[in-house]
């Protein structure tokens, strides 16, 4: 494994509680991913939104978040990247401020476009500034932290949500879900500066940004999520003409940077010869593969308890804890082993996320209505636990062997596979979740469990992936350990 010996470091005494600067900062752009689903009705009513505005305020800040993940890493690379987190952070919270004040459904829009934005901006310096302050067990630690933060972020969401919506009051709770954000904004601002050091590569500054290859993803990566994102707002097939045109504009992008390598013009944006490492390929696409089923889990389950079976706000966001308890245990011990146990720990990890969904599935189906709430908490802990050995056990091997010159943008590549696929689950589970409620007369346990279904096969499907992985580490391992035999003279 890389450890980095050959890049003169040295350890930062700081660096711990840099990492923990780096951590609000996550913790503050990923919660809002989820925390706005359960105030949609409060801003329906505090706002009079349509469903369209709905639609944009949760997918433009996806939207406007996955665009800037790689050109934000490489920019963190060239000009520092604590510059570019307190940036970052600073227009995250201007713009939580702004989505508070909105008077208009339109104005609450632009706003979660610039926090989608900063969020992306932020998101890959963070995993760039953990390559670059820690080696061996130590950054497997640190992914392990970032991996809890991910999973506690994504699934706490809801309860935070919901216990802000309940102190405020329906009518104008809503706001304080963004308003949250200004006082850990400054702090992590205020921190940054005194704990994140300022290293800065001079000899990157000169390089080209490469812009035709910022706008080539940049538009790919827009016509890719658009149609998936906006699935259920627009009706007809002729969106996906858009998905097909995005990857032929990805197309574009990866013989562009191909060309851009062989010339003298500078660094390419993405170095596409890290694909031929197996831990990064893999990884990559393990991560897009998992966020599919993972992160619409939660939309499906809100969707079911609130408008299925009655539940609060509140009560939904309870009923997902366990998930967030055991992925935020088991991160913080994944981190710990994942460099001696490798790939395996991954696949663990998708097994019992594999197993406690379909515990989810039996729970539905035998204990059905308002007590869902308790028959699903034992299965999701076990998903939560298994989750946690998934997401930062798989950050780390698959940036374990990076530059760390060039960690941002590889880092932002994986994060955008991660967007991506997210988008991708969420279209698809959401189709089969709304068809099967139509088809099911309102039923909304059957459309979960249906929808359920598909969440369940992404992530065995990680599981494959995760598994041809261990398979050709182990067959290398015994390749480069069998002796060559001697020529006869």
């Amino acid at each position: 494994m890389h450890s980095g010996a050959g890049d003169d470091y040295r350890p930062d005494p700081r660096r711990w509680r840099a990492l923990s600067v780096c951590l609000i900062g996550g913790f503050m752009a990923l919660l809002d991913v989820s925390i706005v689903n359960v105030a949609l009705p409060s801003i329906r009513s505090g706002l009079h939104a349509t469903a369209s505005d709905l639609q944009w305020i949760l997918s433009g800040y996806a939207l406007a978040f996955g665009i800037l993940l790689v050109p934000a890493g490489r920019f963190g690379d060239m000009h520092g990247r604590r510059n570019a987190f307190v940036a970052a952070v600073a227009l995250f919270t201007l713009s939580s401020a702004a989505a508070g004040l909105a008077r208009t459904a339109l104005w609450l829009v632009l706003a979660r476009l610039v926090q989608g934005a900063a969020g992306g901006i932020m998101n890959p310096q963070i995993s760039g500034l953990i390559q670059q302050l820690f080696r061996g067990a130590e950054r497997g630690r640190a992914f392990g932290m970032l991996g809890a933060i991910v999973g506690i972020s994504t699934a706490i969401g809801p309860l935070l949500g919901g216990l802000l919506i309940q102190a405020a009051g329906v009518e104008q709770g809503w706001r304080w879900v963004f308003y949250v954000n200004i006082p850990v904004g400054i702090l992590a601002i205020i921190m940054a500066y005194r704990f994140i050091p300022g290293f800065c590569d001079s000899r990157r500054r000169r390089e080209s940004f490469d812009p035709v290859g910022v706008l080539l993803l940049a538009v790919g990566v827009v016509l890719v999520l658009l149609p998936l994102i906006q699935e259920q707002s627009w009706p007809g097939r002729g969106k996906w003409l858009l998905l097909a045109a995005g990857l032929v504009v990805l197309a574009g992008f990866v013989t562009w940077e191909r060309r851009y390598a062989r010339t003298a013009a500078g660094t390419p944006m993405v170095d596409l010869s890290l694909f031929r490492r197996r831990s990064y390929a893999l990884g990559t696409l393990l991560g897009l593969v998992y966020f599919a089923g993972f992160t619409a889990i939660f939309f499906i389950f809100t969707l079911y308890l609130q408008q299925g079976i009655g539940y609060t706000a509140l009560q939904a966001g309870l009923a997902t804890l366990p998930f967030a308890l055991g992925s935020a245990v088991s991160a913080g011990a994944g981190g710990r082993v994942v460099t001696r146990v490798g790939r395996t720990l991954i696949a663990v990890g998708l097994g019992l996320v594999a197993f406690g969904l379909a515990g989810v599935e039996l729970a539905v189906e035998l204990v059905p209505g308002r007590a869902d709430g308790w028959a699903t908490a034992l299965p999701l802990l076990v998903a939560g636990i298994g989750s946690g050995l998934v997401i930062a056990p798989n950050q780390t091997l698959t940036l374990a062997e990076v530059p760390v010159a060039g960690a941002g943008s590889a880092s932002g590549v994986l994060q955008t596979g991660q967007r991506i696929g997210a988008a991708v689950g969420i279209a698809a589970i959401g189709a089969i979740f709304f068809a099967g409620l139509a088809a099911s007369q309102g039923d909304y346990a059957a459309a979960f469990r249906h929808g359920l279904l598909l969440t369940i096969a992404f992530v065995l499907a990680a599981l494959v992936v995760a598994l041809i992985d261990v398979y050709a580490g182990r067959r290398a391992a015994r390749d480069s350990a069998t002796p060559v035999p001697a020529t006869p003279h």
